[in-house]
């Protein structure tokens, strides 16, 4: 069965669920509790014959053979006993709970969906593509909020294609999400480099990624992506990741401190949203929030500015001569105060060579400007690293939506193309002033207010003329991004001056 097809069952039946009151985000967190019981009880048999680390009271043959409340009961003590657990089954089943309603589609689920097909046998494209399928579809429901956790694929996989990382290399995402940097940079190499010896294959599955994901929910739906893609310990066949393998996945604030790990790539799209807060609760029982500001020495400036923050992570997080391709909204590139700071170092200490300016339309969190930073960390010197910044303007007369205009990686051919090219040359010039390729000197940077990196040059084609609108639908939808945007900005500056208590809708 195609991922396609497997997709499109698994999913038919969460319409069903849905009358019930599941949301996309529960169904598929059931799906995964279910997926790894049944994977690892067919580990067990031939022509695996692994020993499973999950307790026999809560093997996936005592749910088959129950039905009715008896299911539901077992079910549901199934789950509290597995998030007991340490290792890969704490990671899996933490905070589990039972979201089924009626104990007859709970047992359709096991026994008519997932029991009869035998997942292990499938290759690792088939089920991992099925899972990702999944949870571009949960990401799509918007009012759940899953798509801040999801990147674009068709960005992802342009983004891998200019890194290109090859095999040896060592690759983290700080802010992980569902996985889709790191599964993107596995299937690359795996693409690119056909003929890896045994041992390099070896080291691709159990030695080459790290990832971190504060959101619990969000790093065990990462590591089911992680286990299906076939990344993860020892304990499965080669190309394969079984049930019991050591995922390299932690689930804390990367931002909390120094791991102390070096990589030779960074992939990542941070969390959008300026501040980082903690909601406390007093003796007296009011609610307060405590801003988080993060202090690490190895950082150039303190600030609340999540974002920010990872720019200097990501820098500490690189080995030198290190690559590095973030993900960051526009306030970056202009912020003045720890921005300019930031941007000042960055410019001096790293090779900053080229930013992608992405289109709206792009993300499922609504209001979103976001670019592509890419730069790579240099040694100690008293001359900046930073020579020629390239930009690639894919914003201006640029119109993408979710739903009838997506992004598709052949929209970012071109820029690929010139990212990768041996010797870099301008698509702009006077006489093709419709170029969105072009280079800044450093000095030009540094020159600019603030520093600021938020530059372009095209045209915007609807300002010159009428009959170049897009569609009412298009203009509608960026008119509520840039209200979104505008609405965030203002929340941000009233929690500067002191209030608290903005409604967040």
């Amino acid at each position: 069965m195609t991922p396609a097809a497997i997709v499109q069952k698994l999913w038919n039946f969460c319409n069903v669920l849905r009358d019930d009151g599941m949301s996309y985000g529960d169904y598929v967190e059931q799906l995964t509790y279910l997926l790894f019981l049944k994977m690892a009880d067919e580990r067990t048999r031939p022509p695996y014959n692994q020993k499973s680390n999950v307790p026999a009271d809560y093997a996936w043959p005592t749910l088959v053979k129950k039905d009715g409340d008896e299911l539901f009961d077992h079910y549901r003590h199934t789950l509290e006993a597995l998030g007991n657990e340490k290792g890969l089954l704490g990671l899996i089943f933490s905070k589990s709970q039972n979201k089924f309603q009626d104990p007859a589609k709970l047992r359709r689920l096991i026994v008519d969906l997932i029991d009869r097909e035998n997942w292990s046998v499938m290759s690792a494209d088939v089920k991992g593509d099925a899972y990702e399928g999944l949870l571009e579809k949960n990401a799509q429901d918007t009012k759940s909020g899953a798509g801040q956790y999801f990147t674009p694929r068709p960005l992802i996989q342009a983004i891998v294609d200019c890194i290109a990382p090859k095999p040896g290399e060592t690759i983290c995402d700080p802010a992980c999400g569902t996985g889709g940097f790191l599964l993107a940079a596995h299937d690359s190499m795996v693409d690119n480099f056909p003929h890896m010896t045994k041992d390099e294959r070896k080291k691709l599955k159990e030695g080459t990624f790290k990832g971190w994901e504060l959101v619990q929910s969000t790093a065990r739906l990462c590591a089911m992506n992680l286990m299906l893609h076939g990344i993860g310990g020892t304990s499965a066949p080669e190309g394969q990741a079984g049930p019991d393998s050591n995922l390299p996945l932690v689930v804390a604030d990367s931002l909390a401190a120094d791991p102390g790990d070096r990589f030779n790539i960074i992939l990542t799209n941070p969390p959008f949203g300026k501040k980082s807060s903690t909601t406390i609760v007093a003796e007296d029982g009011k609610v307060a929030k405590e801003k988080e500001t993060v202090e690490r020495d190895d950082f150039w400036a303190t600030t609340s500015n999540k974002q920010l923050n990872f720019i200097q992570h990501v820098k500490t997080l690189l080995k030198q001569h290190g690559r590095a391709a973030v993900v960051v909204p526009d306030n970056v590139l202009f912020e003045g105060g720890a921005g300019e700071t930031i941007r000042r170092k960055l410019l001096h200490e790293c090779d900053v060579h080229t930013l992608l300016r992405l289109p709206t339309g792009l993300f499922y969190a609504q209001g979103v400007k976001a670019n592509v930073l890419f730069f790579d960390r240099k040694p100690a010197s008293e001359t900046p690293w930073t020579k020629k910044l390239w930009i690639y303007d894919l914003r201006t007369n640029k119109h993408f939506t979710l739903k009838t205009s997506p992004l598709k990686r052949s929209d970012l051919d071109e820029f690929v193309e010139l990212y990768t090219a041996g010797i870099r040359q301008s698509t702009w010039c006077e006489e093709n002033p419709d170029g969105r390729w072009r280079c800044y000197d450093y000095e030009e940077l540094v020159a600019r207010d603030k520093a600021s990196l938020d530059i372009f040059w095209l045209k915007d084609d609807s300002l010159e003329d009428s009959d170049n609108l897009p569609e009412p639908g298009v203009i509608a939808a960026e008119i509520a991004q840039d209200l979104e945007a505008a609405l965030e900005q203002f929340r941000l500056i009233a929690e500067d001056l002191g209030e608290e208590d903005i409604p967040a809708e």
